[in-house]
C-alpha cells in the first residue's frame, strides 16, 4: 500500500520540475560518485537497538535460530524486515476468549 503524501503548491511545482528533468547537476563526475557512495552507505548501515523481552521469548528465539543455523540477532532482524516489507502481518486485535492469543501471520 502506497502512503499518501500531501504537498503544498511550491512542493508540487518542485516535484513536477524534477520529474521533467528540468534540473541539471553542477557536480563533476568525481563529486557525483562521492555523493552516491555517501548515499549508498547511509542506506546500508545498520543501527544497534536495545529491546526488552521475556527470558522465555528470548530462549525460544535462540532455539529457533539454532534450528535455522543463524545467529538469533539475525533471526530477529529478518522478522522485523519481513514485517516492514509486508510479508509478515501481526494482528493487534484483542485476544478472543476462545483462543486467548493474538495472531502473527506470514503472507
Amino acid at each position: 500500500m502506497k502512503k499518501t503524501v500531501y504537498l503544498d503548491k511550491e512542493e508540487k511545482e518542485l516535484a513536477e520540475s524534477l520529474e521533467k528533468d528540468e534540473w541539471i547537476s553542477d557536480l563533476d563526475k568525481k563529486e557525483k560518485k562521492q555523493y552516491e557512495a555517501y548515499a549508498r552507505y547511509s542506506l546500508n548501515k545498520q543501527k544497534r537497538i536495545n529491546i526488552r523481552m521475556s527470558e522465555r521469548d528470548l530462549n525460544k528465539i535462540r532455539a529457533k535460530a539454532i534450528e535455522e543455523g543463524i545467529p538469533y540477532q539475525s533471526l530477529i532482524s529478518m522478522l522485523i524486515h519481513k514485517f516492514n516489507e509486508g510479508k509478515l502481518s501481526i494482528s493487534l486485535n484483542r485476544p478472543t476468549k476462545k483462543s486467548g492469543r493474538r495472531g502473527i501471520n506470514a503472507i
